[in-house]
């Protein structure tokens, strides 16, 4: 079966001795003994972040999943995750959106897609990333097997972010495993009365790094690195910033100050809708121009 699977092309078997094996994977506690791999084995070789949460995300987390990843991608960052519905989704579309390389870890044989309606998500990672798996050709997604390739999901990244998760979550696993291997654990904060905002508040109270911006994440890894990245988030930003300088982007900024004003009357005197003003004020958020208060409000970022 393997040798009938090796003939398509982009297909590799790797096993732990070989020089395309991940370093980080080696180095981790029961490391795999192969990978099969569908894609471009170049990007098993470049900084990574995994993004990973809730498979029932409110459309904020899918926003959020969806923008760092993007960002990120654009800073030289490899994206990481599980291609799950729900966050692994939104952070794996992001990344392609950016055009940069992600990678899906597999809880089954990499001659299946699971869930099945991500099969056209798989050839998109495929060709433009990397689907990785190291289990047998054939074997079935059980739930026992996920949480064995959470470890790899966070064993191939410099560090972890989670996005939204329960109190009970895979994503909260995922995170452990990577605070076990050395690596960096972020999360980002929710409101009080969302349950899916407590899994990123119980790891911010276990010591995970609290994230606000793409920024924060790209200052705590770039001195891990910095040899690898081929930009920065910084540079990045200034090629899109043209971009929101014209259009909605510079008419919403007119309405916006430093006093607090919330998203319905900025739709109401912009004559945007909300869901431009809500999308628009993230990438807002992301570059530092604005930040978000209490409330659902926003205002001009001083600096």
């Amino acid at each position: 079966m393997d040798d009938e699977w090796l003939q398509s092309a982009g297909n590799r078997i790797i096993v732990n001795d070989d020089d395309d094996f991940p370093e980080l994977l080696r180095q981790i506690p029961r490391a795999p003994e192969r990978l099969y791999v569908k894609g471009n084995v170049e990007c098993l070789h470049m900084p990574a972040l995994a993004i990973v949460g809730s498979r029932n995300p409110t459309e904020a987390g899918k926003r959020n999943a969806f923008e760092f990843a993007r960002h990120l991608g654009g800073a030289g960052f490899c994206i990481v995750s599980g291609l799950a519905e729900g966050i692994d989704t939104a952070a794996h579309r992001g990344a392609l959106d950016a055009g940069a390389a992600t990678i899906a870890f597999l809880g089954h044989g990499i001659d299946r897609v699971y869930p099945a309606s991500n099969h056209e998500l798989a050839h998109e990672i495929a060709a433009q990333g990397a689907l990785v798996s190291e289990f047998p050709l054939g074997t079935h997604p059980e739930r026992s097997l996920f949480p064995q390739r959470n470890r790899l999901i966070s064993g191939m990244s410099l560090g972890t972010l989670v996005v939204e998760a329960a109190r009970r979550s895979g994503s909260l696993i995922t995170a452990r495993l990577a605070g076990e291997q050395g690596r960096e654990v972020f999360a980002i904060p929710g409101s009080i009365h969302n349950p899916l905002s407590r899994g990123c508040h119980k790891l911010i109270r276990q010591g995970a790094k609290l994230v606000e911006t793409a920024e924060d994440i790209v200052a705590e890894l770039a001195p891990l690195s910095s040899h690898l990245l081929q930009t920065s988030l910084e540079s990045t930003t200034k090629h899109e910033k043209p971009e929101h300088d014209d259009g909605d982007y510079a008419h919403l900024r007119k309405f916006i100050g430093f006093d607090p004003i919330g998203i319905d009357e900025l739709a109401a005197n912009s004559g945007l809708t909300i869901d431009q003003v809500s999308s628009m004020l993230l990438i807002l958020e992301l570059e530092g121009e604005v930040e978000s208060l209490s409330g659902g409000r926003y205002s001009l970022l001083g600096h």
